[in-house]
């Protein structure tokens, strides 16, 4: 658990830098709309990705079973929401809605990478030895 816990915290602070750059481009690029657009970009996937961090984390407390099922269940739910939400934002002209998707899509590439380079990193175990099987040498 506690190299999942440090892989989520490389992961958010890598996102974290690329967001705020993000931000700024888009201020940059699109004014104060594509700033708006930026930001609302940036909080749809740290409120995406922190449902997931928290779910998983209480669930894998409980077993493996649970937090497989756990985070396939959130991540459907993830997606019906996520499309749910840009139907809704897509009909606003308070911001650049281009800015928040491409915002979106650079934090989700980026945080993923991130937790595939750090587990690679790590070299964590994906399955715990069974060391009371007795199944050693014969």
């Amino acid at each position: 658990m506690a190299a999942y816990s440090r892989v989520v915290r490389r992961s958010a602070a890598l996102t974290a830098a690329v967001a705020a750059v993000m931000i700024g481009i888009c201020a940059a690029m699109g004014g104060a709309k594509g700033a708006y657009g930026a930001l609302i970009g940036v909080g749809v996937v740290t409120v995406f990705f922190g449902i997931s961090v928290l779910a998983v984390g209480k669930a894998a407390k409980v077993g493996p079973q649970v937090m497989m099922a756990t985070a396939m269940g959130t991540y459907i739910v993830k997606i019906i929401a996520f499309m749910v939400v840009m139907v809704l934002l897509g009909k606003s002209t308070a911001f650049n809605g281009k800015m928040l998707g491409v915002t979106a899509l650079v934090c989700i590439l980026t945080w993923c990478g991130a937790q595939v380079v750090t587990t690679i990193k790590l070299k964590m175990l994906y399955v715990d030895p069974d060391v009371d099987s007795g199944g050693g040498s014969r």
